[in-house]
């Protein structure tokens, strides 16, 4: 392809959900309170669990670095969304575009094996019960939460080292809300073919492993429950599983709508709105899931309600 129209990208424009003016102010409330949402509900989740001598088990330790990730992604894309939609500068430069998809690309890979430790945990806690406080150590739930970080970090480094090989584009007008690598990848003027399979290969991967991972541990968390005698224990069982399996489901499903296909046949329109449920819904879903489906979770909110524990610790 020749490179007569072709620039090198010093800055991008965002161009965001919509053109429609009279929607801005109804966008910027409704975001805005999501993303208010969001960060009450994961900050709040995470000093919940520290609080509650009750929730330091192995489950929430996961469930407080989930509510890490989520809030971090929440804010790697919604305060620069905010703006654009409010501010007729649309722009982002190119080490701030590259620097926000591949924060954006660690959240969301971490994410992805955490909700698959997490299921491997539940797994451990119903399966094997009087095993679990051995097996599920302190040492062993580090080392699972580091090696999810890890590849957080690895696979979306390598999207971000190929993305910087590319140095000329068509146009710097990016038909999305945030800089995510296949918007990016359509304006190139080079070949983006090894990218488009490197996207496609690693996301395909990284999915087959971890459902593998979560459908064996369900299948056993669920031949487990059908033989325990007590009904009670059975509604106890599967309401533990039920907020962590729903939010499983909502994560990939989107996973695997974006980007395990080789050749999205999708609009840009409805990426839009499947990348709108990924990167700003889910991050505030989860902590609510997890909060009003967990008779524990619930308890300890309850508990540090009437102590007022939080705020004698801020002003002591």
């Amino acid at each position: 392809m020749g490179t007569e129209n072709c620039s090198s990208g010093a800055e991008f424009l965002l161009l965001g959900l919509t053109d429609a003016r009279e929607l801005r102010a109804f966008l910027f409330v409704l975001f805005l309170l999501i993303c208010g949402v969001t960060v009450l509900g994961n900050l709040g989740m995470i000093a919940l669990i520290q609080v509650s001598s009750g929730l330091h088990t192995p489950m929430y330790f996961f469930l407080s670095h989930l509510s890490f990730v989520d809030f971090c992604c929440s804010m790697t894309i919604v305060p620069k969304m905010l703006s654009n939609i409010i501010s007729e500068d649309k722009t982002i430069s190119f080490l701030g575009c590259m620097v926000q998809f591949y924060l954006f690309g660690t959240c969301a890979i971490t994410e992805v094996f955490l909700l698959a430790v997490m299921a491997y945990d539940r797994f451990v806690a119903i399966y094997k019960p009087l095993l679990y406080v051995v097996t599920m150590s302190r040492q062993l739930c580090v080392e699972l939460v580091s090696c999810c970080y890890f590849c957080g970090m690895v696979c979306s480094l390598i999207h971000l080292c190929l993305a910087l090989q590319i140095q000329f584009y068509r146009s710097n007008v990016i038909n999305h809300f945030f800089c995510d690598l296949p918007p990016l990848l359509s304006l190139a003027c080079s070949d983006v073919t090894m990218n488009e399979l490197v996207i496609y290969t690693v996301a395909t991967s990284n999915e087959i492993f971890t459902i593998v991972i979560i459908l064996t541990s369900y299948l056993f968390i669920l031949i487990t429950i059908l033989r325990m005698r007590s009904a009670q224990g059975r509604r106890k069982a599967f309401s533990t599983c039920a907020s962590h399996f729903t939010a499983i489901a909502v994560l990939h499903g989107t996973i695997l709508f974006m980007y395990c296909q080789p050749s999205s046949g999708n609009s840009m329109d409805t990426d839009k709105v499947a990348m709108v449920i990924y990167t700003i819904v889910i991050p505030m879903l989860n902590p609510l899931i997890y909060s009003l489906r967990n008779k524990d979770v619930k308890e300890a909110l309850k508990k540090v309600w009437r102590s007022k524990l939080p705020f004698e610790k801020l002003f002591s």
